[in-house]
């Protein structure tokens, strides 16, 4: 089914990953689900779901130490005042919207379905999940449409960067206000987290600069440094979870802490077979997050709290990376472009969305009006982006003859 759809998504100018994203979630309840039947049962029996929930979280972690691993801050140089400034822009804006959506519409969760008691952690969590950007999806669009050697290009991704980590930052701190019982074990989390990045920092990251360093021989083998960094992630992965986050927090970090030269120049295929194992797996994932997605159900309240989170997104997404760049010296055309890169959402939104669902900081309401804004402001990036004069393959034309002779 992913493999299907992901060729019928290629047929429309869409990324990949959008296919495969819709196959999971026809699968559940909203397609396969209205069939006479019952064939989601049938397909997916309860006695299986455990085993396909830990499939997809074993994907889920190896995807985000890919998202930990492509984390590039060189990408700031030359340009860090204005990507500083509309990274934040983007990203305040629709984490106020967002806040304040969930605010409004608290009342109409399902609270027996939440983890918590007050709206304080719901309502940051949704302002979070509203200021990501997909930084994977947000890569293969820019490849597709030539724009990775273009200032704009190198600007969207290093805005996205930027916000993901923060992003990622903010969801950590709701996880710890939500899962902790009081101030000790909040205080306790805390602690243990910021030990666990130490670690990382001043034990781990050295450990593997000496593993890979350009001195020693390649007889140490590829091999040996797949296995070293699979088990890392997925002990970082361990430890987070133990600590009362999530795994992929760990995954996460433990990707960021690699050292990204000495692994590209020592075992560059490592990664790849790492990520190839991932985009296997990912489909798991998508299936698991369409079994809990019936957008057939987004009837009355539903509907609204669908249109409300779309209109939010695009809004904060939109004005607050355009507005910051023409603040910055950004053309209208540019500011307009940054606008519409980085509202696309993707994979990256559906990790949130999952984190929050598992643990009740969404009703399953919330999480599919969420996963359609997901889809929705992904889906629009391709067409928005012709509608500006970009187009798939587009590259730089060259500068007639007649135009150099004359210093043009």
């Amino acid at each position: 089914m992913a493999f299907v759809f992901a060729r019928l998504a290629k047929l429309i100018r869409q990324p990949a990953v959008m296919g495969e994203i819709i196959a999971g979630v026809a699968l559940g309840p909203s397609l396969l689900g209205l069939l006479p039947g019952d064939p989601v049962r049938t397909l997916f029996p309860a006695d299986a779901r455990p085993i396909l929930q830990a499939l997809a979280q074993l994907g889920l972690v190896l995807f985000m130490f890919g998202i930990g691993y492509e984390l590039d801050f060189a990408r700031l140089r030359g340009n860090g005042r204005r990507v500083t400034s509309v990274s934040l822009g983007s990203m305040a804006l629709p984490l106020a919207l967002g806040t304040g959506l969930a605010v409004l519409l608290f009342p109409w969760y399902d609270k027996s379905q939440l983890g918590t008691h007050g709206v304080l952690a719901p309502a940051i969590f949704l302002g979070a999940a509203m200021s990501i950007t997909a930084f994977p999806v947000l890569s293969r669009i820019i490849t597709e449409y030539g724009m990775q050697r273009s200032r704009i290009g190198a600007m969207a991704l290093a805005c996205a960067a930027v916000q993901d980590f923060l992003a990622w930052c903010v969801l950590a701190v709701v996880v710890v206000i939500a899962t902790a019982s009081g101030p000790w074990p909040l205080a306790r989390m805390v602690l243990e987290s910021a030990l666990f990045l130490v670690v990382l920092l001043y034990a781990v990251r050295p450990g593997l600069r000496w593993l890979l360093a350009p001195e020693r021989p390649r007889a140490v083998g590829s091999s040996l440094i797949h296995a070293v960094l699979v088990t890392g992630l997925l002990v970082s992965a361990w430890a987070t979870n133990r600590i009362g986050l999530h795994p992929v927090f760990g995954a996460f970090a433990f990707g960021a802490a690699i050292p990204r030269h000495r692994l590209q120049a020592q075992a560059p295929q490592v990664v790849e077979r790492i990520e190839q194992t991932s985009l296997f797996l990912l489909p798991v994932f998508f299936t698991v997050t369409g079994l809990s997605v019936d957008i057939g159900g987004l009837a009355g309240r539903g509907l609204i709290m669908t249109v409300a989170a779309v209109l939010v997104a695009c809004t904060g997404k939109f004005v607050g990376a355009a507005a910051s760049a023409s603040l910055t010296g950004a053309t209208r055309p540019e500011a307009m472009t940054l606008g519409v890169l980085l509202n696309a959402r993707g994979l990256t939104e559906l990790v949130i969305l999952n984190v929050g669902l598992g643990l009740g900081m969404l009703d399953s309401r919330m999480f599919s009006a969420m996963v359609v804004m997901a889809l929705a402001t992904t889906f629009i990036t391709g067409p928005l982006l012709q509608r500006l004069g970009f187009h798939e393959g587009l590259r730089p034309a060259p500068v007639p003859r007649e135009n150099v002779d004359h210093g043009v």
